[in-house]
C-alpha cells in the first residue's frame, strides 16, 4: 500500500452514510497521534470557559484523580469509535457519558461548545501539523459522526456543517472564555499530568512545549505568561517537521486506538480487563454505580 492509497478509499465511501468508518480511518490509521493531541487540547479549551472550569474544579475529578480521569475519558470515546454507534460497548459507553453528565447541572449551550471543539480542533490542528490536510470529503464525515454522538447526547441545536460548527465555537469563545480561579487549578493540573508522561528531568520542558502550543485567548484566560517567540517557533516548528517526518512513512497496516497510548496509565492496571460500566464518574444523583464481581 501507497501513502495515499487510504485516502483513495476513503474517499470512494459516502461521508454521509459510512461516517462512522471514515473517521475511523482518520482517527486510527491516518492520523492517530495527532487526533489524539488535537482531542487533549480540544478538552483542555473547554476549562477557559468559566462555567466548565469552574465546575470541573467542584467536582475534583481532574485535579485529584486526573490520570484516571484521562484514561476513562479517552476509553469511553474509544468504544464508540471502535465498535459503532449501534453496538453494545458504543451504546453502553454513550450510556456512561449521559449518565456522568445528568449528574450536573451543565447547559445545553456548554455541552454543545465542547462537541464542537471535537470537530474544529483537530481539523486545525492537521491544518498545522498533520502529514497532510484532511479533505472536505473527510470534513463531511467527521461532521456526519459528531453530529450523530451529540444527537446521542441529547444535545440542542447541533450545527449541520463544518462552518456551522466553527462559527459556533469562534462566537462562544468570544464570549465567554475568562478567568476562574477553578478553570485555572483545572488547568494546571492537566499541564502536570502531560509533563508527568515524560522522564522527571524533561518534564518542565515538557510543560513548557505545552504551553507554547497555546494560542494567547487560552493564555490570557489562564493568566499564563506568553512563551517567548523563540520557544514558540521551536515547539511549533518541531511538531510540523513531525507531520513531514511522517508523510515520507510507509502507511499504518494496523489500526491505533486510543486504549494503545502510552499515555493511558491506568488501562495496564486491569490484569482482567475493565467493564466500560464502572468508567467515569459517579457524581451522588446519578442511579449508576459500579458493580463489583
Amino acid at each position: 500500500m501507497r501513502r495515499y492509497d487510504r485516502l483513495k478509499e476513503i474517499l470512494e465511501l459516502d461521508p454521509e452514510q459510512d461516517y462512522l468508518t471514515i473517521y475511523r480511518l482518520i482517527a486510527t490509521y491516518e492520523f492517530p497521534w495527532d487526533i489524539t493531541r488535537a482531542l487533549e487540547l480540544a478538552l483542555y479549551r473547554t476549562y477557559a470557559v468559566p462555567s466548565i472550569g469552574r465546575l470541573l474544579a467542584e467536582t475534583a475529578e481532574l485535579t485529584e484523580r486526573t490520570q484516571k480521569r484521562y484514561d476513562d475519558t479517552s476509553l469511553l470515546l474509544d468504544a464508540v469509535l471502535e465498535h459503532g454507534f449501534d453496538s453494545a460497548d458504543g451504546r453502553t459507553a454513550i450510556r456512561r457519558i449521559n449518565q456522568m453528565h445528568r449528574g450536573y447541572d451543565i447547559t445545553n449551550d456548554d455541552m454543545r461548545y465542547v462537541l464542537c471543539t471535537f470537530v474544529v480542533i483537530p481539523k486545525r490542528w492537521l491544518d498545522d501539523y498533520g502529514w497532510r490536510r484532511l479533505t472536505d470529503h473527510e470534513l463531511r464525515a467527521v461532521v456526519a459522526y459528531y453530529r450523530t454522538l451529540g444527537q446521542q447526547m441529547g444535545i440542542q441545536q447541533i450545527p449541520h456543517d463544518y462552518a456551522g460548527f466553527e462559527r459556533c465555537l469562534d462566537d462562544y469563545e468570544d464570549t465567554h472564555f475568562g478567568y476562574d480561579a477553578g478553570g485555572r487549578s483545572v488547568s494546571d493540573a492537566t499541564l502536570d499530568l502531560m509533563a508527568s508522561w515524560y522522564p522527571r528531568p524533561l518534564a518542565p520542558l515538557a510543560r513548557g512545549a505545552s504551553l507554547a502550543l497555546l494560542d494567547d485567548s487560552l493564555l490570557r484566560a489562564f493568566r499564563y505568561a506568553r512563551p517567548s517567540p523563540v520557544a514558540r517557533r521551536l515547539v511549533r516548528g518541531a511538531v510540523r517537521l513531525r507531520g513531514r517526518a511522517v508523510r515520507l512513512l510507509p502507511p499504518r497496516e494496523k489500526p491505533h486506538y486510543a486504549r494503545q497510548n502510552p499515555q493511558i496509565k491506568s488501562y495496564p492496571g486491569y490484569p482482567d480487563g475493565y467493564r466500560l460500566t464502572d468508567l467515569g464518574t459517579f457524581p451522588p444523583t446519578c442511579p449508576a454505580r459500579p458493580t463489583r464481581n
